[in-house]
C-alpha cells in the first residue's frame, strides 16, 4: 500500500471532484462531524473550486485511487459562508488562504499525510501571496451522545503546526447529522496561524 501526495489544480482538480465528494461523505461521517452527506448537496457545495483560480486540491493517492484529500482556496471564495465571523477582527480576507477539509481514509493515517496536506496548501498560499492560512472545526459538546469514549482532538496536531484558534471568530454553518432528517446549524471555530 503506497501513499503519495500530488497537487491538482484547473482541470486535473475539477476531475476528481466527484471522488473527494465521496471521501467527504465517507470520512465526515464519523465523529465530530456526523455528516449525512448527499451527492447532490457535495456537487454544489465542491462547485467553489471549479469558479476559484486559486483553488487547490492536494491527493493523497495509492497508486492512481484517490484515499484522501485536502482543498484551499482564498478565503474571499468563501467570504459568503464565512465573513460574518470575521466581521469584527479587522483581518482583511483576502490576505487569508482557507484550507477547507482534510479527509483520509482510516487505513491510510498516521503516516505524515496530514502535515504534507497541510505544507502543499500553505506553500499554494504564500505563493499566491496571502499572509495568514486558516481553518475551521466543528464545536461539538463534550457530553454529546455519539462521541465515541475513545475520541481523540486534532488540537494537538493543530498547535504543533503553529496553528491557534482565533477568540470568538466562530462561524454559524448547517448540515444533517447521521441518523437526522433535516438539517441543523453547528458551531465552527476558527483557527489561523501566519505564513
Amino acid at each position: 500500500m503506497s501513499l503519495e501526495a500530488r497537487v491538482l489544480t484547473g482541470a486535473a482538480l475539477e476531475a476528481r471532484l466527484d471522488e473527494v465528494a465521496r471521501l467527504r461523505i465517507a470520512v465526515f461521517r464519523d465523529w465530530p462531524y456526523l455528516y449525512e452527506g448527499s451527492m447532490d448537496y457535495e456537487r454544489s457545495y465542491l462547485s467553489a473550486y471549479r469558479t476559484s483560480p486559486g483553488a487547490i486540491l492536494v491527493g493523497a493517492f495509492d497508486g492512481d485511487r484517490l484515499v484522501g484529500a485536502a482543498t484551499g482556496t482564498p478565503m474571499e471564495d468563501h467570504a459568503e459562508d464565512f465573513a460574518a465571523a470575521f466581521a469584527r477582527t479587522g483581518l482583511p480576507l483576502d490576505r487569508i488562504f482557507y484550507c477547507a477539509e482534510s479527509v483520509l481514509l482510516p487505513d491510510y493515517r498516521g503516516r505524515g499525510m496530514g502535515h504534507r496536506f497541510f505544507d502543499l496548501r500553505e506553500a499554494h498560499a504564500r505563493a499566491l501571496g496571502r499572509r495568514q492560512s486558516a481553518f475551521c472545526s466543528v464545536i461539538r459538546p463534550e457530553d454529546h451522545p455519539l462521541r465515541p469514549a475513545a475520541a481523540r482532538s486534532n488540537e494537538p496536531f493543530w498547535r504543533k503546526r503553529g496553528y491557534a484558534p482565533l477568540p470568538g471568530v466562530v462561524a454559524d454553518y448547517g448540515w444533517t447529522d447521521v441518523g437526522e432528517v433535516r438539517e441543523t446549524r453547528k458551531p465552527l471555530q476558527f483557527w489561523i496561524r501566519d505564513l
